[in-house]
């Protein structure tokens, strides 16, 4: 007999259905004895087929006609089914028989129509990864608490009023996402989530979060934009581990006074704050990324200073009138974005300029107003004619020979600083064309390089030996590609490759799973993986502006993780331009709603 005709039986009363139930091929149910994994996303199922749930237990077909201990396909050896994905159908049941699958690790059950869950799914012990997101849940049961082994939950875009208590008893939880739901409070044993990392409680109606939070010292990224928000709880400093809040769109007064010491990126876009306080901003002393846009903000008060690791801050669509000169002696300060403001006393044409441009005339006024300087407390240094500043090397533990227009770095440089733990170093805007071969001394100690606006055109293989970095900058060079080995940089989280000649996205950096930003902007980019770029979990703020992307590919809108995603000045004519103006959420929805189904 053909393999073919093997495949399935023959149903006599098929011709007398009113309607037939999409089958599984019966190739698809052998392979997925021998792997553990059966892929049945988009297959327009309504229900699961009963021969799925029963993939464990059946005697394969194949045994029937195969009774050769000499065969290739040695059915006795089949594996249990551990993953099982069922995605994107018509489910609107899931059966009680899914107990028959104890094995299961990973169930996939997002964009589907389930209003209700089996209660057996308590017995899946073994489940580390639940996906229930795009669905019409309105009641989570409490069987779910139960999966003890419970690593990532998703449960975004139902319609979940409440949630149980026992929802704490998940402490292996790491990722936990409930945005899009209609959820007024969440339950205080939240705060059990000791192991959790990573939590979204956007786009609900929440209008205050629980003290117990404070609890989640793991968490790394908090989402809880677009609520009724008016006050965030103090004891919320406690989370140490908290590295990016997202707080945008609710109805904050003002910015939250949080001294969680990992904080670095804080975005309270879309609210209703009118002033900056002197004890807010000394709280935030880790910040690198502040976004302030479309608030009511009239003055910049002179102590913004206080934001020394500042790089980047957004004041878009405020009140300010009278930028602080204050501003320029940031120390780290390299985007500014003051767009819709009604400044006064400053030229036009400096705003339409680069920040490095606006920063230099605020310290010719500060030059100009006696005094004022006085005012900022600033780092004891050596004149600016010395070639080594011992006090940066020895107490900031920084190494620091920028825009000084030269072609190397000197060795001088290197011996004073030769034995010590230096984390920062910053050779930017020089002429160096090649890495300087002794950076390789502080490999075990350096977190932080600069080697932007230099003539780089090509990056040494030695970079990769640097495994403490975390942010790298090589913007404004001439490099067109990465080395392999940099997948080995496991702690980088930020790279910055704007402004040089890149034709696609490099590769290695889609195996750089702790990333977390990327800006490509103004390079050559013609085309990125979208799959490849899910993989980077992390992935927050992608910066893909002024490139050649002659099309987005709509799987880009899987990448959920991403906060800000920048797409302008490229050749593309879908998303519109009116869709990409309204922001990373509109151009994500947009490109998912493209997706082929």
């Amino acid at each position: 007999m053909s393999r073919f005709k093997r495949g399935g039986k023959t149903d006599s009363l098929s011709g007398f259905r009113a309607d037939t139930q999409p089958t599984v091929p019966a190739g698809l149910l052998k392979a997925a004895r021998k792997s553990g994994q059966l892929n049945l996303t988009g297959r327009g199922l309504t229900e699961v087929p009963q021969n799925v749930y029963r993939l464990n237990i059946d005697t394969p077909e194949e045994a029937n006609q195969n009774l050769s201990f000499g065969g290739s396909d040695r059915w006795w050896e089949q594996t249990d089914l551990v993953k099982l994905l069922l995605a994107s159908n018509q489910l609107t049941t899931l059966s009680e028989d899914i107990r028959l699958l104890p094995g299961l690790t990973t169930l996939d059950l997002h964009d589907n129509q389930l209003s209700t869950l089996p209660s057996s799914l308590e017995e899946l012990k073994q489940l580390q990864q639940l996906r229930l997101s795009h669905n019409q849940l309105s009641v989570l049961p409490v069987e779910v608490c139960s999966l003890k082994n419970l690593h990532t939950l998703t449960l975004q875009k139902n319609l979940l009023e409440t949630l149980p208590e026992e929802l704490g008893q998940l402490d292996n939880l790491t990722e936990l996402d409930l945005s899009n739901n209609c959820l007024v409070t969440i339950p205080s044993t939240l705060g059990h989530l000791i192991c959790l990392q990573r939590l979204d409680l956007s786009h609900n109606r929440l209008t205050s979060l629980p003290d117990s939070l404070a609890q989640l010292a793991s968490v790394k990224q908090l989402d809880c934009s677009n609520n009724q928000l008016n006050d965030m709880p103090a004891s919320l400093s406690q989370m140490s581990s908290l590295e990016q809040l997202f707080l945008r769109h609710n109805k904050l007064c003002h910015l939250p006074k949080l001294q969680a010491p990992n904080l670095k990126e804080l975005y309270v876009g879309n609210n209703q704050i009118e002033g900056l306080e002197e004890e807010q901003l000394a709280s935030l002393v880790a910040i690198s990324l502040l976004e302030l846009r479309d608030n009511k903000i009239k003055i910049l008060p002179d102590r913004i200073t206080l934001l020394s690791t500042l790089t980047r801050i957004d004041l878009t669509n405020n009140d300010i009138a009278i930028l602080p000169a204050s501003l320029s002696l940031l120390p780290n300060l390299k985007t500014l974005m003051l767009e819709g403001n009604p400044l006064r006393g400053i030229r036009r044409d400096l705003l339409t300029k680069s920040t490095s441009e606006l920063l230099k005339y605020l310290r010719g006024r500060i030059r100009e107003e006696p005094g004022k300087v006085d005012e900022v407390p600033t780092a004891m240094t050596l004149p600016s004619q010395a070639r080594v500043n011992t006090h940066n090397i020895g107490v900031l533990k920084r190494l620091d020979y920028s825009e000084k227009q030269a072609q190397d770095v000197p060795d001088e440089l290197f011996d004073a600083a030769a034995g010590e733990a230096i984390t920062t170093i910053n050779f930017s805007k020089n002429q160096l064309a090649t890495l300087p071969s002794r950076l390789v001394m502080f490999q075990s100690s350096v977190s932080e390089l600069n080697l932007g606006f230099n003539r780089l055109t090509c990056c040494s293989p030695e970079i990769c030996m640097l495994l403490q970095l975390t942010h790298l900058d090589f913007r404004n060079n001439k490099l067109d590609e990465l080395p392999s080995d940099m997948k080995n940089l496991t702690r980088l989280r930020s790279v910055v490759l704007s402004s040089n000649r890149f034709k696609y996205f490099p590769d290695v950096l889609y195996q750089v799973v702790s990333l977390e930003t990327v800006l490509l902007s103004d390079n050559q980019v013609g085309g990125i993986d979208p799959c490849r770029l899910r993989q980077l979990v992390n992935l927050s703020t992608l910066d893909l502006s002024n490139n050649d992307l002659l099309n987005i590919p709509p799987e880009l809108g899987l990448c959920t993780n991403l906060r800000c995603l920048s797409l302008q000045g490229n050749p593309f004519r879908a998303p519109r331009a009116a869709i990409v103006a309204k922001g990373t959420d509109a151009v994500l929805e947009y490109l998912r709603s493209r997706i082929p189904t």
